[in-house]
């Protein structure tokens, strides 16, 4: 279920990050055996596939978002880490939440113990946080590393872009962005302490690199509603209206 060319884009991250594969596989490892029962791929699939989807990102556009999602309860919303408690302070619900664990914990573990299915990625700086999987109920688990037992590497290096390779791993028929800027402004609703503002900006970077080079692989139509991105089509919440009701 790995993208074709991910494990290229993954040594990549490593050399620019200076990532260390045996953290990531150490936290890959905890995760797993924290996952006693997975979450069932197939209902994942029944979500996406054949869908249109919302990818609703913790970017600075989100706010300006609300309004619109609040129209689309049945549409499937993949929601990344720091967006879902903008949500849920909207009384928005998601449908999956993409989290490694580094946004609104009160926010991440109020959908934890709901039935919302939970994708929760291991990376070499959250092995501590993972303790926390052992309370939701409906969770599957991600690696950047090879997947493994009951561990799955649908591809992305952000909680945002995470989402997007999720969503095109099910083969949805639209993927439209919410909140998904990746520019020099960091969104309110992104993770909670930025302790290095140039690392940030070079991640939400390098999301973004991976989603352009995700567009020219995939088969979906692919818009967004946040700033331009090459492959997606950029399109305002009209255009939008008029595309999902006709």
């Amino acid at each position: 279920m790995t993208i074709r060319g991910w494990e290229s884009r993954y040594r990549e991250i490593r050399n620019a990050f200076g990532y260390s594969k045996l953290k990531d596989l150490e936290s890959a490892q905890k995760l797993n055996r924290k996952i006693r029962k997975k979450y069932p791929i197939s209902k994942l699939k029944k979500l996406i596939s054949g869908q249109t989807v919302f990818i609703i990102g913790a970017g600075p556009s989100l706010s300006n978002s609300i309004l619109t999602l609040k129209k689309y309860e049945n549409v499937t919303k993949i929601v990344a880490d720091g967006a879902v408690q903008a949500l849920i302070e909207n009384n928005i619900k998601p449908d999956i939440l993409v989290t490694d664990l580094d946004g609104d914990i009160s926010s991440i573990k109020k959908v934890g113990r709901t039935k919302i299915p939970i994708i929760v990625h291991a990376h070499g700086n959250n092995y501590n946080e993972l303790e926390l999987v052992s309370i939701f109920q409906n969770k599957i688990g991600t690696t950047q590393t090879r997947k493994f037992g009951k561990l799955e590497n649908f591809g992305g290096f952000t909680d945002g872009d995470r989402c997007v390779f999720l969503a095109e791993s099910f083969n949805p028929e639209k993927i439209i962005l919410f909140g998904m800027d990746f520019g020099k402004k960091i969104g309110k609703y992104s993770k909670k302490k930025v302790l290095d503002r140039k690392t940030k900006l070079k991640k939400l970077e390098y999301g973004k690199k991976l989603l352009e080079w995700l567009a020219k692989k995939s088969n979906s139509d692919l818009y967004t509603t946040s700033k331009p991105i090459k492959g997606f089509r950029k399109i305002s919440f009209a255009d939008l209206e008029y595309m999902i009701d006709n």
